[in-house]
């Protein structure tokens, strides 16, 4: 048995071909989808990058494992404590690459740089072969290819391998090489994206709103400085040209990528095992790409961010389908064991969902809780065709508590209708809670990470970035936000203590001098 398990950062399925883009952006990875099952509405549980293929990985939710955020104590997995053996679980079999080497004796590999870019080291758990591509996330297809097709040529025909290859093309900032042209410069913007919506998010704030693409880590503020290392990704976007730079430069990413993908097939097919190769293609989460007003991030616990590309392609089973059910990313697992026949271990938080795969059967969940910690901190109910949004910390961004989208009929997330649907809201609610209880049941702990990251001063993209940002504001005619961000966030500025405070303090001073001038104890 080969799996090739392609892995690639940042990739939305809204604009991939085999999802209805209008845009050719995809011609590879589509002819794949062709061959296999295409699933529609697959979720990554949690948001960002770090937290998502922790997630994926160990087969749990960020609530159970730990790691929800970029940074502070929710940056790394809970320890397993007193139990924790001389081997820990993700050793013994709880990891992907780990299960698949002990269940069905598979050579494990990875290329990817992702465990040194965060600091994540639990995702090597048990891959045999370790291949770090070396720049950090920051590298491109042609730094990663020639890594894969050595590989490919030199193990290809050998039995029963898991190569997982990580690309990172569709990652802000859009790094296509310009020798790569732009082949979708003559082709329409997403219908939505007109002029009178770009007027609409000129006035938003936040990080990655149209008015500043770019977190200045230094000087911790965001600003609209542009990069001349990435020519594709403007500063910010104040017309019409800006905001065709920015998705041609998405675009580009994800159609140079695609054909370097091409050149893995057309080496594995050389090495004549195509035809028994299972393809799986996915991603760790999708893009902002002007829903909620945010631009070239992933910093949203919605569709943009956390609808996912899944695509598998396995030979012998369903070709051609598309599955229109509600899964989790992290159901691969329990799917995986199920298919290879192997045990469904107790502590994956997944469902399997090989029935899809193997007779086109519908199953679905009836609801999933996706999550994001790294931006804001938000937790998100998908059910039927509905999306509810409830908000923590904000980011910046001026986000209601309460948000409410049917993503059916406005899949970019323009209307919230929460004031006018407050049935569906509290039906959501409900499941937020049910949802809750099931996984703090689960954890080893007390522990809920989002309320970590939210006592050890909010969400790592935010933390610490407010000063800076309203003098920002302030100068680009948006200080009407001002006020409000002060409300909201006081714990961002020096407390100043009021005069009733003040008062208590000095008559506290006066009490414990004069008690220690009496010889008492204090």
């Amino acid at each position: 048995m080969k799996i090739l398990f392609l892995d690639l950062d940042a990739l939305s399925p809204a604009h991939l071909g085999c999802y209805g883009y209008h845009r050719n952006t995809s011609p590879n990875i589509d002819n794949i989808a062709a061959e296999g099952v295409r699933f529609t509405n697959y979720y990554t549980s949690d948001a960002p990058c770090a937290p998502s293929r922790t997630a994926l990985m160990s087969g749990k939710f960020g609530i159970v494992n730990g790691l929800v955020g970029h940074g502070g104590t929710a940056g790394d997995m809970k320890p397993e404590g007193i139990s924790r053996e001389l081997m820990g679980k993700l050793t013994r079999g709880t990891a992907l690459p780990s299960y698949l080497g002990l269940v069905k004796n598979m050579n494990t590999v990875l290329i990817s740089p992702f465990a040194q870019r965060h600091s994540t080291f639990s995702f090597y758990a048990g891959f045999n072969e370790i291949i770090n591509t070396g720049q950090y996330g920051n590298e491109s297809a042609e730094k990663v290819t020639p890594i894969a097709l050595d590989w490919i040529e030199r193990n290809a025909q050998k039995q029963d391998w898991f190569l997982y290859i990580n690309y990172w093309d569709a990652h802000t900032p859009y790094r296509a090489p310009q020798s790569f042209g732009n082949p979708f410069a003559e082709e329409p913007l997403p219908a939505w994206l007109n002029e009178v919506v770009l007027e609409q998010h000129k006035k938003l704030v936040g990080s990655h709103s149209s008015s500043e693409l770019k977190i200045d880590f230094r000087n911790k503020t965001y600003t609209n400085e542009s990069d001349a290392l990435f020519p594709r990704q403007p500063g910010e976007i104040g017309n019409m040209h800006d905001l065709r730079t920015m998705i041609d430069g998405y675009d580009c990413g994800i159609a140079y990528m695609d054909h370097h993908l091409g050149m893995l097939f057309d080496a594995l097919r050389e090495q004549g095992v195509m035809d028994e190769l299972i393809v799986i293609i996915t991603a760790d989460h999708g893009e902002n790409m002007g829903q909620l007003g945010i631009y070239g991030e992933h910093a949203t616990a919605d569709q943009a961010t956390c609808r996912i590309p899944m695509i598998i392609r396995w030979p012998g089973m369903q070709q051609g389908l598309v599955d229109e059910g509600l899964h989790y990313h992290l159901d691969l697992l329990p799917t995986l064991a199920e298919l290879l026949n192997g045990p469904i271990l107790p502590d994956w938080s997944g469902s399997s969902y090989a029935p899809v795969l193997t007779s086109a059967a519908d199953c679905g969940r009836d609801y999933l809780v996706i999550s994001q910690c790294a931006h804001v901190l938000q937790r998100s109910v998908r059910f039927r065709g509905w999306l509810y949004i409830r908000t923590y910390h904000d980011g910046f961004h001026l986000f209601d508590r309460e948000m409410l989208f049917n993503v059916e009929n406005d899949p970019n997330e323009q209307f919230n209708v929460a004031a006018e649907r407050k049935d569906l809201c509290m039906e959501a609610v409900y499941y937020l809670q049910e949802w809750h209880d099931e996984q703090m049941r689960a954890s080893s702990d007390d522990r809920d990470p989002l309320w970590t990251v939210h006592k050890e001063g909010g969400p790592f993209h935010a933390r610490g970035y407010l000063p800076a940002y309203i003098e920002r504001l302030q100068q680009t005619g948006r200080e009407y936000a001002v006020p409000e961000l002060i409300k909201r966030h006081p714990q961002e500025f020096p407390v100043v203590p009021s005069a009733a405070h003040a008062q208590l303090q000095a008559l506290l001073g006066a009490k414990m001098r004069g008690s220690a001038a009496a010889g008492e104890e204090v």
